[in-house]
């Protein structure tokens, strides 16, 4: 005689818990993510010997908004936010408009030994950056762009990360777009910019936010190039500040903040075209 014992099943959660928990997961992930920053800014508004405490205090007594403008004083810190601009948005540009064009040719070109290349191509994302940077900097040299604008901006204006974001998002458009533009006599270049370049605007978008940030961040090739305040960006220049005026944590913290609020404005501008660009590319899955 057999007797059926009864099946057991681990409970399930309820949609509101599982909710909860997401709710709880995200809060806790943003608090740690948000926790540096906002330190860096509360501790920019404090007074010097607050800053230097030996037991110091993250919420200042009170609060120093002259920090602000003894930041911009001790260094030229509006030349390098503008040098910044330069170099972030230069690079920006040209990637952009080279890895459309390459992104293109991938996507859509038939020529012998294509999937080869590419896979070459994309290969060089493994090599990483600080082991190019010797012979980088000895071919800059010999060309005479140490210290100068082409030669801080062209290295960096080529990179296979992008052209594999675009070339991803070519791929899913439809290709009868295009034949549809050959057929009202459209020839190849008419075709890639009235048609894929406007359907393909959320992916170029994300590939200009992320070469941007990047840039705007990017410390070591600027360091290694520039050697006046000509061309020295935020990044450089905040290693400058601590170099010239010792270790003062409010000044250089508010020099860090001052740096940190411009992609704070770009992200937020561009957020829409930033998430739709992830959701609709090979980043956010199909």
């Amino acid at each position: 005689m057999t007797t059926d014992l009864p099946v057991l099943t681990p409970p399930r959660r309820s949609p509101v818990a599982r909710r909860k928990l997401l709710v709880f997961t995200c809060f806790l992930a943003t608090a740690v993510t948000l926790t540096p920053i906002v330190m860096m800014v509360l501790v920019g508004f404090q007074s010097d010997t607050e800053s230097m405490a030996a037991k110091p205090s993250f919420w200042p007594s009170s609060w120093h908004w002259e920090n602000l403008g003894r930041a911009f004083d001790l260094v030229p810190l509006g030349d390098y936010l503008l040098n910044t601009v330069i170099f972030a948005g230069g690079t920006t540009i040209l990637e952009t408009i080279t890895a459309a064009l390459a992104a293109y040719a991938f996507a859509r070109l038939n020529f012998r030994g294509r999937e080869v290349l590419f896979g070459v191509y994309l290969a060089t994302l493994m090599i990483p950056t600080q082991v190019t940077l010797v012979p980088q900097f000895i071919l800059v040299a010999k060309l005479h762009g140490v210290d100068t604008w082409a030669g801080m901006i062209l290295p960096h204006a080529f990179t296979a990360l992008g052209v594999f974001l675009l070339r991803q998002f070519f791929l899913g458009i439809p290709r009868d777009y295009e034949e549809a533009a050959r057929l009202d006599g459209a020839n190849r270049w008419q075709t890639f910019t009235r048609v894929i370049i406007p359907l393909a605007v959320p992916a170029i978008a994300t590939l200009a936010v992320f070469k941007f940030i990047s840039q705007w961040n990017n410390l070591l090739w600027p360091l290694v190039i520039s050697n006046s305040d000509a061309t020295r960006t935020a990044s450089v220049g905040l290693q400058v500040f601590q170099s010239t005026n010792g270790t003062q944590w409010n000044l250089l913290l508010m020099a860090a903040t001052i740096t940190t609020v411009p992609l704070i404005l770009i992200f937020f501008l561009t957020q829409r075209w930033f998430v739709k660009g992830i959701t609709m590319s090979g980043l956010g899955g199909r």
